[in-house]
């Protein structure tokens, strides 16, 4: 494929020197932008796009056409991977997802086995084939996965939830189930994960997105141990160019220390982490990717500038830092505020790293 015209992004995720300080946004490509708004109407549903890489190819480059972004992101979904298990997703409109079989019985939970990729996620991986193609070596295109445990909390509630009462009571009461649908997960992320580098993807993402909803030793026991198995199992190296790991806990600031010790090269934070403590935290072991509070897009342009002079400040000198939001962009989002962020890291960062 095409030599990487732009690896700043990868090189600080490598904690490797840099000009500037590289920038993408979780779910960059998503409802905030018209353009968005208009494939995901001519694809029919959701799903549709996420099945379409023809599509799925057209909302991930969206982006990089309005805003100069130093790394794409594959569009697609955490939750292909329990659809893949048989269990029946499905998108309400303005509620959000659900599984028309979700796993509340022991024969279920017994039965379940990890997907071939190849086999039941091929179109995954024929998007990301054909985004790679598409992005010519501009920037690096990121894989993604949801993580074990954020996985199971779909597969258990069926849908969202305010309090995950199911999943906890599982916890509780069935421990060895919830395990049982833990170590299936991890083998199918794992495999999906190395199915995308092996298709083109450049770095790759773990969105623990509920692992901050347990105590401190339900998140070790039951989210973090199994994001160490699938790190411990993901392919380091594709084409002699290292790939690149980031965690992303939500909630999980507590335990900065216990992520950054299981093997990935990056950390994701989310805002209500200080991000200059963190980085005394973790000193040189991983990088850190984050923290700009998603909010602040709905405010003002000066309002921006201002958050991410604070947070490039807080972290510093050198390189080891990717800025981003601490949680998906809100679709209520000004694309003019998007704009002015990307302007702003690029312009305000450069003599961080001199």
């Amino acid at each position: 494929m095409t030599a990487l015209k732009n690896d700043t992004f990868l090189r600080a995720l490598m904690r490797e020197p840099v000009a500037y300080t590289p920038v993408w946004l979780m779910r960059q490509a998503g409802r905030y932008m018209a353009e968005y708004n208009a494939v995901r109407a001519r694809a029919g549903s959701f799903m549709a796009l996420c099945k379409s890489p023809d599509l799925a190819t057209e909302v991930t480059l969206q982006p990089l056409a309005r805003f100069p972004l130093d790394a794409a992101i594959l569009f697609s979904d955490i939750l292909t991977v329990p659809d893949a298990m048989g269990l029946g997703l499905y998108f309400v409109e303005g509620e959000g997802p659900r599984f028309e079989r979700p796993l509340r019985e022991e024969w279920a939970i017994r039965d379940l086995s990890p997907p071939d990729p190849v086999e039941h996620l091929g179109y995954v991986l024929d998007a990301v084939r054909q985004i790679r193609r598409a992005l010519d070596g501009s920037v690096p295109l990121i894989g993604f996965s949801g993580s074990p445990f954020t996985l199971a909390c779909y597969m258990v509630e069926g849908e969202s939830s305010s309090d995950f009462r199911y999943t906890k009571t599982l916890l509780y009461r069935r421990p060895d189930l919830l395990h049982r649908i833990l170590e299936v997960n991890a083998q199918a992320v794992t495999d999906y994960l190395n199915a995308q580098i092996e298709a083109g993807a450049q770095a790759i993402m773990i969105f623990d997105t509920w692992g901050g909803v347990l105590t401190q030793h339900a998140y070790r026991e039951f989210s973090l141990a199994y994001m160490a198995r699938v790190v411990g199992g993901l392919r380091r190296e594709r084409d002699g160019k290292r790939v690149p790991h980031i965690v992303f806990t939500k909630g999980g600031g507590l335990w900065l220390e216990d992520i950054a010790a299981i093997g990935c090269d990056a950390l994701g934070l989310d805002w209500t982490v200080d991000l200059g403590n963190a980085r005394q935290r973790v000193g040189d072991r991983v990088a850190l990717q984050g923290n700009l509070d998603p909010a602040v897009l709905l405010g003002e342009a000066q309002g921006v500038e201002r958050e991410t002079a604070r947070l490039l400040a807080a972290y510093g000198r050198g390189s080891g830092h990717v800025f981003n939001l601490g949680h998906g962009i809100s679709q209520y989002t000004p694309v003019e505020n998007v704009a002015a962020l990307v302007d702003a890291v690029h312009r305000l960062s450069p003599p961080y790293h001199v």
